[in-house]
């Protein structure tokens, strides 16, 4: 370590005192997510507990050129949060608190270290809801969500993060704190800098506060599984249904990750098997939309769309239905999967998934595809299960080439590299076939104006 980042963790120790880290457990713990790829090597781990804290780290980041790693909940899966290269860490544990509530906005003003969880029961305990949910909402945190514009579940009928943030306090680049948007609805004044933040994954300032719409509270929710013949009859159904029927989410999955959920104790949902499975949930606000609903399911099974299917009739059955969709990634975590989060236009996924499950069987025949995901929103996760005889290191190897044909089919159809879990390190390398060198070179334009000594999240997203 230089002389000058001596002097700059001296800086931070003055400034955070306990608060500021560097001892082996600390950096393991604060420097990763949920990637395994990069080892943690950050120099230190700070945790602030207000903005003003914030913003004299970023300015001892610029007077001694320290990079800065912003680390949430650690769920991410791109390696956006990852400090593999002497970076201080920024970690936002201690700014978890809930800031304002004002019940007539329906708005809610949440520091960053706030679990999304957290958030969702604060919602609840109002009356209201917070409709942003994943399967790590135990423990990823808001600013996290912020900086991924992270989606989830029920994209389909409450869109993304991006749709929940009125307002956004950040710490930039220079140290410059800045207020946008201000909770409001409605603001034609000139460009919105809050949404150049958000989905940024911190390479352009550090949330330090967020406000929060919220909505009612579903009522009544139901759902249904329901087995198809093939993918093409899924989305017969989805289109079936959304005809009619507000769905608050739509989600798919293969006979492969049905298998593997079984294995893991979750009760299976009827006797028939089915290549493909849907599970679709909707607000039974009246008797009416239950009749429709079984009229929808009746037609979908006469013109052979479905092959079997089963309704919940109470809160119990409903969450035990979710658990063949929720518990998927739990059952195939043992098999070392590489996982690829892509997107198309909803209209485009029948053609899509055919041609990459050809591609990727037709290399590789001993690879297991399993597919499950959140189809209402064209949101498709590819997880390829690593042979047992396999050496993981190979294993990557290998589907290190899967990635690039599948990027080049979603280049083909216009998609997404990266639907929801961002670009980070994972993803950098293949960011070309989703955007332009035309849109790269603006992102790089718009970094230098918030961040001139590229300080913040260096490495991540695309190199300058």
């Amino acid at each position: 370590m230089t002389a000058l980042a001596h002097a700059a963790l001296d800086q931070l120790s003055e400034l955070l005192g306990a608060r500021c880290l560097t001892d082996t457990d600390s950096a393991e713990r604060y420097g990763v997510d949920w990637t395994k790829v990069w080892a943690p090597a950050p120099s230190a781990v700070v945790l602030p507990e207000t903005a003003e804290e914030v913003q004299q780290i970023v300015e001892i980041a610029n007077e001694h050129g320290l990079h800065l790693v912003p680390s949430g909940g650690r769920t991410g899966l791109s390696a956006a949060a990852v400090a593999a290269n002497g970076e201080v860490v920024v970690a936002f544990d201690r700014m978890n608190r809930v800031l304002d509530f004002n019940e007539y906005d329906r708005a809610v003003t949440v520091q960053p270290g706030v679990v999304t969880q957290q958030l969702q029961e604060f919602a609840e305990q109002q009356g209201l809801f917070y409709p942003v949910d994943f399967a790590s909402a135990g423990s990823s945190q808001i600013g996290g969500n912020i900086n991924t514009n992270a989606g989830g579940i029920k994209v389909i009928r409450y869109g993304m993060t991006r749709d929940w943030i009125t307002g956004l306090k950040v710490v930039t680049g220079r140290g410059e704190l800045l207020d946008l948007n201000k909770g409001l609805i409605k603001n034609a004044t000139g460009y919105d800098l809050r949404h150049l933040f958000i989905g940024s994954e911190g390479t352009l300032g550090f949330v330090v506060e967020a406000t929060v719409k919220l909505a009612r509270q579903p009522r009544d929710l139901t759902a249904l599984v329901l087995g198809a013949p093939g993918f093409r009859e899924v989305m017969k159904v989805l289109h079936a249904f959304q005809k009619d029927i507000d769905l608050t989410a739509f989600e798919f999955f293969s006979d492969k990750a049905m298998a593997h959920v079984l294995e893991h104790g979750v009760a299976r949902p009827f006797d028939t098997d089915c290549p493909f499975y849907c599970l679709l949930e909707f607000e039974q606000l009246s008797e009416q939309v239950g009749e429709r609903a079984m009229e929808i399911f009746e037609h979908c099974v006469e013109q052979g769309w479905v092959l079997d299917g089963v309704m919940s009739q109470s809160l119990g059955q409903l969450e035990q239905l979710w658990q063949l969709r929720e518990r998927i990634s739990e059952s195939i975590a043992p098999h070392t999967p590489y996982k690829n989060d892509i997107s198309v236009t909803i209209s485009k996924v029948p053609d899509f998934v055919e041609n990459v499950d050809k591609v990727v069987q037709e290399a590789y025949p001993d690879f297991e595809i399993v597919w499950f995901g959140h189809i209402g929103d064209g949101n498709m996760h590819l997880n390829i299960l690593k042979p047992a005889d396999l050496a993981k290191e190979e294993f990557f190897q290998r589907c290190g080439e899967v990635s690039r044909w599948v990027f080049d089919i979603v280049a083909k159809y216009n998609g997404s590299i990266s639907a929801e879990h961002g670009v980070g390190m994972t993803k950098k390398p293949y960011l070309g076939y989703s955007r332009s060198e035309e849109e790269i070179a603006c992102m790089k334009a718009i970094k230098a104006v918030f961040d001139p000594n590229n300080i913040m999240n260096p490495g991540k997203l695309f190199d300058v």
